[in-house]
């Protein structure tokens, strides 16, 4: 039998071990985020959708930690990816909009990316490699700590989100697979954020076939399609973690940035998912495979993509010095979904940035989800220049009976209100930020 070099060596090194009656370390694990863009927290089968197929993620979730009751802090785009990278609340990194100022060159919102720690910086100095491809707003890729990527980040040649970094998914898989085979013995830390299911809704006509009926509004076809496309590829990255046997020592965590629900009579979204404060906006299912680590089970507990920073610091053995405010999902799940957290929290913003220093200049709303169902949102009735008129009356729901938000108790339970408001104000005031 002829083994690969790597095993070789690793063999050799648990026989030393043993020899010198030495406790033999386990290899740090390679780490996989695999990141949605734009859908809906319904919309996977293992959620329970009767339409959309999608059997690759269904299997992740069967393997997993799966918590269905996640959510981003913020419903944005590129304020959701830099929560995620690091650990940080969108007040708390500054990154709060998509794009700058009018007349501002969007490379002067790169130096909050430039000084804040994170995780492909954290990975980089206990000697991970990383490759970044899809969604990255950060310029180029090696200002996040990224040692490879797909993103030059060049605004006089296209760059914003993503630039070539965005063919990913869409075209294939061929550099997270040549990353693989080049990575050597190295532990290593990938980001897969393409641009799917996000528009262009422009799925291959065999997945489009499945969903056209004379019934359904193409727009809801070409996404539930998108949806089949984005799980395809989900089924590609994992399957060349199995090909090259890296997947028995490798952390995958699925989430998706932000919401998504459908117009039905066009290419845009419904009010209550994406930029907007609702669960249709804000919730994900968060899935964590860690074999021989993590035991597969389904939660719901109230988790957070701020969540995802420290999950992967504690498995990788990294003290980030600075205390972050999410928790160690790898905790959550060994302790059967128990925590002893109170409440979530979150922002959101305009989607342009009026003050590249001060994210609450752009504030529109601020929310928590207490006690596992109690959901305020609460309006800055200040306003923004985007929304310059918000309604200044908060908004109450219990998403465990109400979990699409149809009908506000603000003015039925205003004891509840007056509580949340306060544990509101005392995680941020807005009024009072520097």
């Amino acid at each position: 039998m002829n083994l690969p070099w790597k095993s070789v060596k690793q063999l050799a090194c648990l026989a030393l071990a043993v020899f010198c009656g030495l406790p033999a370390q386990a290899a740090p694990p390679n780490v996989v985020i695999i990141l949605g863009d734009d859908q809906a927290w319904t919309d996977y089968g293992f959620m329970g959708h009767p339409t959309i197929r999608t059997p690759h993620i269904d299997r992740l979730a069967s393997q997993s930690a799966a918590f269905t009751r996640g959510y981003g802090p913020t419903s944005l785009c590129r304020p959701s990816l830099a929560t995620l990278i690091t650990g940080r609340y969108p007040h708390e990194h500054k990154i709060s909009g998509n794009d700058p100022p009018k007349g501002v060159n969007r490379t002067e919102m790169l130096r909050h990316i430039r000084q804040l720690p994170t995780i492909p910086k954290w990975l980089g100095e206990k000697g991970y490699q990383s490759l970044q491809t899809g969604k990255w707003w950060e310029g180029n890729y090696k200002e996040g700590g990224f040692t490879h990527g797909m993103t030059h980040g060049d605004p006089s040649k296209g760059g914003r989100h993503g630039d070539l970094g965005l063919k990913i998914g869409r075209e294939g898989l061929a550099p997270i697979a040549e990353f693989l085979d080049q990575h050597g013995d190295k532990p290593f830390f990938l980001w897969y954020a393409p641009l799917l299911p996000h528009s262009p809704h422009n799925p291959p006509e065999r997945l489009l076939e499945k969903y056209r009926t004379a019934e359904r509004p193409l727009p809801i076809a070409k996404y539930f399609a998108m949806c089949e496309w984005w799980d395809e590829t989900v089924g590609g990255v994992l399957a060349l973690l199995d090909e090259r046997k890296l997947a028995e020592n490798t952390l995958v965590i699925y989430l998706t940035d932000n919401g998504w629900i459908q117009q039905p009579d066009g290419n845009g979204y419904a009010p209550k998912s994406k930029r907007s404060p609702y669960d249709g906006g804000l919730r994900t299912p968060i899935l964590i495979k860690w074999p021989g680590h993590v035991t597969p089970a389904r939660f719901d507990t109230p988790v957070s993509s701020l969540d995802i920073a420290p999950t992967i610091l504690a498995a990788t053995g990294v003290d980030p010095k600075e205390k972050l405010p999410g928790f160690n999902l790898l905790d959550i799940a060994r302790n059967s979904g128990k925590t002893n957290r109170t409440a979530l929290f979150g922002e959101v913003l305009d989607h342009d940035v009026a003050d590249i220093d001060n994210p609450a200049a752009t504030l529109q709303y601020r929310w928590t989800l207490s006690e596992s169902r109690w959901k305020l949102i609460l309006p800055n009735a200040a306003g923004t220049p985007e929304r310059p008129t918000i309604p200044a009356t908060p908004e109450l729901y219990d998403v465990l009976a109400d979990p699409h938000e149809t009908r506000n108790l603000a003015t039925e339970q205003p004891e509840r209100v007056a509580a949340l408001t306060k544990l509101i104000n005392e995680w941020w005031s807005a009024a009072n930020y520097k």
